[in-house]
């Protein structure tokens, strides 16, 4: 697929983009205090921590529909010991009133059972007859540190028919969003995208974590538009924060466009919410 804008352009997009993101929170000490500064019903997805496992996830679920947030649990496949257990899982999160379900492998070396990928625990969820109207798969616009496109293409093309959206690895590049998204459509896969962004954040911690999660073309993007002289201006502009405003101008001439059906952002906030929601809505107000 061709990289042609829509024909809308960047001035409707990126309200769009910012108008009802998804915020995605770790199941830490913070949650609460974090959870607080977000609009009221916002839609919240919660991670699965490898140090704390799924039981801080569904805890933090339960207390976020509680309180009227619109709550996106991750049930990592690996972390998850069995039928039964998935089971137990489904009911307690359909009885505190979640329709939205985000199923990624996880990132734990041996699983806990006999879920080995995320395709085993989406199998498995239908031959349960569950009550999600929502079920979101991972996406990886840059590849992935362990896995060749080849078997990430093949594993997509597998998870399809059991998922409704995609969410994507954490990305600072536009360009590459979109051109995974032609390539996806190219390839049949017409699920609707909802792309990973980076909230507002130091460039340290920024750059320690891209790392971390594998994101290596993008740590180079963040550094390409003028060479190290010109990133270097940059992190001295911004005092040293990261904001995602190229990121977001990048991506909006393309969200009214059907062929490619980003449908929003995905905000991976790290648990710093007040700085990534007050440029947020800054950045709609200088785009109205």
């Amino acid at each position: 697929m061709s990289l042609i804008p829509g024909s809308n352009g960047a001035i409707e997009g990126a309200p769009k983009l910012l108008s009802e993101p998804r915020y995605e929170l770790m199941p830490f000490d913070s949650f609460g205090e974090q959870m607080r500064h977000l609009p009221d019903g916002a839609t919240i997805a919660i991670t699965t921590s490898p140090t704390l496992g799924l039981d801080a996830t569904l805890e933090w679920a339960e207390k976020g529909a509680a309180a009227g947030y619109e709550i996106v649990p991750h049930i990592a496949a690996r972390y998850v010991r069995d039928r039964e257990h998935l089971a137990e899982i489904v009911e307690l999160l359909s009885g505190v009133g979640v329709t939205d379900l985000f199923v990624p492998g996880g990132d734990r070396e041996e699983p806990a059972g006999e879920f080995e990928s995320a395709h085993d625990l989406l199998v498995a969820l239908d031959e349960l007859d569950h009550p999600f109207e929502e079920i979101g798969i991972t996406g990886y616009p840059e590849g992935h540190a362990f896995l060749s496109d080849e078997t990430l293409a093949e594993a997509m093309a597998r998870k399809e028919p059991h998922a409704t959206y995609i969410v994507t690895q954490l990305c600072y590049d536009p360009e590459a969003v979109v051109e995974w998204v032609g390539e996806l459509r190219d390839r049949g896969i017409e699920l609707p995208v909802e792309v990973g962004i980076p909230g507002v954040l130091s460039y340290q911690r920024l750059l320690g974590i891209s790392k971390k999660v594998g994101v290596g073309d993008s740590i180079d993007f963040l550094r390409k538009t003028t060479g190290v002289v010109g990133f270097v201006r940059q992190l001295i502009g911004s005092r040293g924060i990261y904001r995602p405003d190229e990121l977001i101008a990048g991506l909006a001439p393309y969200v009214n466009d059907p062929a490619y059906d980003i449908r929003g952002v995905h905000i991976y906030t790290f648990n710093q919410v007040p700085d990534t929601e007050s440029w947020r809505e800054r950045a709609i107000d200088e785009r109205l």
